[in-house]
Parts: structure tokens; sequence; C-alpha cells
């Protein structure tokens, strides 16, 4: 018996689809900084604007707008981030008209600024015992129920680094936090970082510092509610009478970390 079969030539990976979806990727790759429109791509390839549209979002699951949109953001990422670039100058480099179409082009992908995501930096930091890693992630993942968390050793082992080993705390080598909460709850984490390793004040002193003498309580439930532990110096903040009082990690390591930080200061090696 014979069985003649055929393959369409759209789904061949040599075949015109292929070789049309792989220059769209190519032009708008290479071309991004001109942010060409689905019109001028389509007469570079000689096709109609609404066939090529159709085959590239088939093929490559969205549409050559939105895969313009992806690159030129991964370009001002980089811009921004690692080359320091100012929000006009990126949004210039990257073919946009201004900061107003950045600032769009950001908040539609990143639900966030331009400027928010250049900030972006150490979000949460939690103590945990042996055996505990679940439970703390799980502590920490509830204060942000609608974000998506991707485990990353290497990263996390950088900002351990970072954190704990004093020789690499420099003054002009800031360690980028990005803090994560309601405007009273941040003003409160800006106030503790504010007071100096080996000190600590109160409640009430922070509530004066912040403008808002009267809410020693509500300050008091914020620096519960630090999600950046030993970095941002919620352990600085003492009760009233200068009790410990609590500590979401535990008043055993308050009390460490207290005590390490006053022999540090004491002895200038810090």
């Amino acid at each position: 018996m014979n069985i003649a079969t055929s393959v369409p030539t759209d789904i061949t990976p040599k075949g015109t689809d292929y070789d049309t979806v792989s220059r769209v990727i190519e032009m708008l790759t290479e071309d991004y900084r001109d942010q060409p429109s689905l019109e001028t791509v389509a007469h570079r390839l000689k096709q109609s604007p609404t066939q090529l549209q159709k085959v590239f979002t088939r093929w490559a699951g969205l549409s050559p707008k939105a895969f313009l949109q992806a690159v030129t953001l991964d370009h001002a990422k980089r811009l921004l981030r690692q080359e320091d670039m100012p929000l006009l100058e990126t949004s210039i480099e990257v073919g946009l008209s201004g900061p107003s179409r950045l600032h769009d082009l950001f908040v539609t992908h990143e639900a966030m600024s331009p400027g928010e995501w250049k900030a972006r930096g150490l979000a949460g930091l939690a103590f945990n015992d042996g055996g505990g890693e679940q439970a703390s992630f799980e502590d920490m993942a509830q204060r942000w129920p609608n974000a998506s968390y991707i485990e990353d050793s290497a990263a996390t082992a950088y900002y351990a680094a970072r954190i704990f080993d004093p020789s690499r705390w420099r003054q002009e080598e800031p360690l980028r936090i990005f803090l994560i909460g309601s405007d009273f709850q941040i003003r409160v984490w800006q106030a503790l970082l504010k007071i100096p390793l080996g000190c600590a004040t109160t409640y009430s002193n922070i509530a004066g510092t912040i403008g808002q003498p009267t809410a020693s309580r509500a300050v008091g439930a914020a620096v519960g509610r630090n999600p950046i532990s030993f970095v941002v110096p919620c352990h600085r903040a003492l009760g009233k009478s200068g009790d410990l009082t609590g500590y979401h990690w535990g008043l055993t390591r308050k009390r460490a970390i207290l005590g390490w930080e006053a022999g540090k200061a004491a002895d200038g090696t810090i």
C-alpha cells in the first residue's frame, strides 16, 4: 500500500512563515531605536500588514508591536540600571518621544514607573532557624500575595554577603533597598534607617521624628511590620521605658543583634 502525505509549507522550519518571523525578529531587534510600525515592517518585507500580523502572532505568541515593546523595555532596563542613565536620555536612546512614553511602557509591563523600577532593590529579609525555611518564606510571601517568587540562591548569597559582612559596608556603595508599604509605614521605616549603629530609640521618639507625636502605638505596629530585618534596624526600637518589647524574629535574636552592634561601635570596627 502506498500512502502519499504532504506537509504544509507554513509549518516547516525553513518554510515561508519561518523566514518571515525570523526576519521580523531580526529587524525589530536591530532597529528598535527607530520604533518601526507594522506598516513599515510589512512594506520592507513586501507583505500586507494584516497578513504579517497574523503570521507573526501565530508563531511568536505575541504581536510585532508587543515584541518591539519587550525589546525596548529590555534595553531601557539596561540603560537605567547598568548605566544609570536619566529617564529623558533613556527615552531618547530607545527611540521613544519622551519620558511619558517610557513611563507608560513600564506601567503597562512592570506595574510601576521607570523611576520606581530603577530604585528597586532588596524588598525583604527574614531570619529563620534551621528547618524553618519554608515557614519563614511563607511569612514573608503573605506580605505580597500577588507577587511571583523565583528561588535564586546566587542572588540571595550576594545580598547576604553584602548585608552581614561589615568589611563590605561602604558609604560610597550603598545597598539598594525598596520599601513596600503604606505611606505611614515607609515614613517609620525611613526613620529607623536614621538610627545610628550602636544606638537605640523609643517608639515615641520615632513618632515625634515623623511628626506624629501621639502615634506611638501605630509606630509600634509599623515597626513590627518591617519586612527588611537587620538592614532596616527595627531591632533598635524600644518601648518607652527602654524595654526590648516584641521582635518579629524573636527577642533572643534582638538582644544578640543589639549586643553585637554595641560591641562593634565600641571598638570602632564599624
